[in-house]
């Protein structure tokens, strides 16, 4: 297969910094589109993966699933889109395109293995995939979602995973007027989950660890906002709360936040823990309770949610950073330094 270069930023090892390298990306078939990347946000599991927190990659890897972008060219069968669209990359490149799953457009869980936007097998080149923390991008315009023209494309880009990803488990467990929904942790997932909850017509109580952020969550949008550490704050919830998102990608306890649902409510995770969390029996057993998982959305699921971030004029806090400062801001990402989302502007990686 005719390869393209490009240059990028990734690492070979979890032990080395991020620096400028140069990637092959297969060139363009029939149904592909080419995109030049814009922004680029960072999500935690892109920290995650370059410390190999959960498993050793094939190097080099380069990192990135927030992609916005605008379409530079397209192949001879693609129908959807033109060159000069706004588009996004989210999580997925492809999958089968017809299992059970796919059928039913939650191409996330596809039976055959769904290839994400970097470090995963790549079935049309033979290689692997490489990530948004790169020049440009070749994806099947299947998995490109249409970007609606928000008034800051920087911050809508990370929607394109922190947006999904909370996005999903609030439509499916039924979050809108007259739920009570709990958010637990305020970072780049917690802070649109504030939003979207919202929107969609819930009560909103957040948790947090840290002080500084409980005020912060009201500014969000948030209707309430506890202190984790104090205990009567926290007692007040007990048995109060619908449904509960856990967007905490450390380890924690869950029982406690199990104690403050209803009878048949739920505690969703979508943060990646890299480390196993503990469920106490009797903490789901009373009360019918139940700990979930959640993991991103499909791709009509992800454009259904652009489409109602841009509704309601939903995008991320950000800090825009220049490619060239992606190692800076991975050390203040682990500390917990960003309020509330890191997004690359990609045109510093030609300075």
């Amino acid at each position: 297969m005719i390869m393209q270069q490009v240059k990028a930023y990734g690492t070979e090892d979890p032990s080395t910094p991020l620096h400028e390298l140069t990637i092959k990306r297969r060139a363009l078939q029939a149904h592909d589109v080419q995109m030049e990347i814009l922004f680029c946000g960072i999500c935690h599991s892109d920290l995650h993966q370059v410390k190999a927190d959960f498993g050793q990659y094939p190097p080099p890897i380069v990192p990135g699933h927030e992609i916005l972008g605008r379409i530079t060219a397209v192949g001879d069968h693609v129908k959807n889109f033109k060159v000069g669209d706004l588009a996004g990359i989210g999580c997925i490149v492809d999958s089968c395109d017809h299992c059970e799953y796919c059928n039913e457009g939650i191409e996330q869980f596809c039976q055959q293995g769904v290839t994400f936007s970097f470090n995963s097998p790549d079935k049309v080149s033979g290689g692997h995939t490489f990530g948004g923390f790169s020049k440009s991008y070749v994806c099947n315009e299947r998995y490109v979602l249409k970007m609606p023209a928000f008034e800051n494309l920087a911050a809508a880009a990370p929607l394109l995973c922190a947006g999904i990803t909370v996005y999903s488990p609030l439509k499916h467990w039924g979050a809108g007027p007259g739920k009570k929904v709990g958010v637990l942790g305020i970072g780049g997932l917690g802070h649109v989950a504030i939003k979207i909850a919202k929107a969609m017509g819930a009560e909103v109580v957040v948790f947090t660890t840290s002080e500084s952020k409980v005020e912060d969550a009201k500014r969000l949008g948030a209707d309430f906002a506890v202190l984790s550490s104090d205990a009567d704050a926290m007692a007040a919830y007990t048995n109060k709360l619908h449904f509960i998102i856990d967007t905490v990608s450390a380890k924690h306890d869950v029982n406690t936040y199990l104690g403050l649902l209803r009878h048949d409510g739920t505690v969703v995770l979508v943060g990646l823990p890299p480390q196993p969390l503990e469920i106490g029996a009797f903490n789901v057993v009373m009360g019918r309770k139940s700990f979930a998982g959640s993991n991103i959305g499909g791709i009509a699921e992800t454009q259904e949610m652009l489409d109602f971030c841009f509704e309601h004029n939903i995008t991320a806090d950000r800090e825009i950073i220049n490619i060239q400062d992606v190692n800076t801001a991975f050390e203040r990402l682990e500390k917990g330094d960003v309020k509330y989302r890191f997004v690359i502007d990609m045109a510093s990686l030609t300075q």
